[in-house]
């Protein structure tokens, strides 16, 4: 059909009424002939049928719905004004009253109810979504895109690209990234972090491509993107914990209000499985450094043995059972802040107490297990993190033992004697050279030793989190705000 005197070059009236409408709504079918009464003063778009309806004068086809999009349709019949090529009113579905008013003509319908509510607009449609958000925003992606042969398993294919950490993995469709990317209002293209080891710009997108990956869902990647900026510093020195041939990898503790929003376990089972969000952001961590910094096993990631928690390690803190601040705010961040902190970490290890009633007795066990990290007669060099569960908390809890207090205790007895720690002694040849210190020697570095609380409540059972060579020369635990606005 010829374009009609006034239409734009979109097809939409400068001056005018515009209804779309589509045959597979009972609304629509009963309008049909108000359509056609409004004669040639109404252009018709309709999304199903271009044969529907037949009595109006002009009836254009939107099937391919860029119309209907471009009006931001949500409804049908929705009947729009134009004037001087601005809309100037709408109404949705059927309601006599609105309809006058808007066309300025009495009496439309009168064999027709007053009101009928419409149906949803097919741009609504559940099996056109991806369609269509890749068409309205698919221009907005520059990552590379590889077309899979029908013949190839898209999962197996993944496997052979390299894209995978062994486990099965969510293929990053267009539709997919999109989804993932509303989750932040940063611009794709936004430089987030270079990647080591191989110093590569990891953008927004490429980070959300991951997390799609890895399974994230959008509201985590505002965390992914933290844990992402913190590991790519010089500080945690990604770099070199992938190098080394010791079995750490980046771990992530993630407080404030986005642990409750997005559904973080803090609580029983908190560093295993089961829980959505835990599992996908540490893993989300992995498949960039791995993906974008080239970070592969056997390749710059030479670790001896490693740890199953180098697919993803992520847990959350419990801040509404710990007896003390948030880790976050400990390490500076302002109180009611969302922040993640990114650790060098071995699995972890439990320590069993179920005796000890006093904080005196408990610290001293917690110490104790404490001092095996790396080696029991190797000081200074190895992080370490004690994951405080609730029922150990609670001793010290009961007896006013901040956390402060607590590391305070732990470091004056973990200072070891020298006597102890010299190459030879109980028969171990590891150790420090005799003669090189004098004095006792810490354990861990200052600052070295991170102090959590997550957990079940029952069970006295708390975590120690061997780490690797802490300070300038290795890997030094970072803390970074969660930018939940972006």
């Amino acid at each position: 059909m010829p374009e009609s005197a006034g239409l734009s070059a979109t097809g939409l009236p400068r001056d005018g009424l515009v209804a779309v409408v589509k045959r597979d709504c009972p609304t629509c079918l009963l309008v049909e002939p108000v359509l056609g009464q409004l004669g040639h003063r109404l252009t018709v778009f309709t999304q199903d049928d271009p044969a529907f309806p037949a009595g109006a004068a002009d009836v254009r086809d939107d099937t391919t719905l860029d119309v209907s999009l471009a009006l931001d349709i949500e409804t049908v019949p929705t009947l729009i004004r134009f004037a001087g090529g601005s809309e100037t009113g709408r109404t949705q579905g059927w309601l006599r009253e609105a309809w006058e008013e808007l066309t300025g003509l009495d009496g439309l319908g009168p064999d027709l109810p007053e009101y009928q509510p419409g149906c949803g607009s097919r741009t609504h449609d559940p099996e056109l979504a991806e369609e269509l958000l890749v068409r309205a925003r698919g221009g907005t992606l520059s990552s590379r895109r590889l077309a899979i042969s029908p013949l190839e398993d898209e999962a197996e294919a993944m496997f052979d690209r390299g894209w995978s950490d062994g486990l099965p993995v969510v293929t990053p469709t267009p539709a997919r990234v999109l989804r993932m990317l509303e989750g932040t209002t940063r611009a794709p293209g936004e430089v987030v972090a270079v990647v080591p080891p191989n110093l590569v710009e990891a953008t927004v997108e490429k980070v959300a491509v991951n997390a799609v990956l890895a399974g994230c869902r959008p509201e985590y990647l505002p965390v992914v993107l933290a844990a992402v900026e913190a590991a790519c510093t010089d500080e945690f020195n990604a770099h070199g914990l992938l190098a080394t041939t010791w079995g750490a990898g980046p771990a992530i503790i993630v407080n404030g209000p986005i642990v409750r929003e997005i559904g973080m376990n803090a609580g029983g089972n908190a560093l295993g499985q089961g829980n959505r969000a835990n599992a996908t952001i540490g893993r989300a961590l992995q498949l960039v450094i791995r993906n974008v910094g080239g970070g592969r096993p056997g390749e710059v990631d030479r670790a001896t043995m490693g740890h199953p928690g180098k697919i993803g390690f992520c847990f959350a803190e419990d801040e509404a059972g710990s007896p003390w601040e948030p880790l976050s705010v400990s390490r500076g961040i302002a109180p009611g802040t969302s922040a993640v902190t990114v650790f060098a970490a071995e699995g972890p290890r439990g320590l069993a107490d179920q005796i000890s009633r006093t904080p005196e007795s408990l610290v001293r066990s917690l110490a104790a297990g404490l001092r095996s990290v790396a080696h029991p007669k190797l000081p200074t060099a190895f992080d370490a993190t004690l994951v405080v569960c609730p029922e150990h908390g609670r001793v010290f809890a009961e007896a006013g033992w901040s956390r402060d207090r607590l590391a305070v205790a732990l470091a004056e007895l973990l200072a070891l004697d020298p006597a102890e720690i010299e190459r030879g002694v109980g028969g171990i040849e590891e150790g420090l050279p005799a003669g090189v210190a004098t004095g006792p020697v810490p354990k861990f570095r200052p600052g070295g030793l991170l102090i959590a609380y997550a957990g079940g409540g029952a069970g006295m059972f708390s975590t120690v989190i061997g780490g690797w060579v802490g300070g300038p020369g290795g890997s030094q635990p970072v803390t970074r705000e969660v930018a939940t606005w972006a």
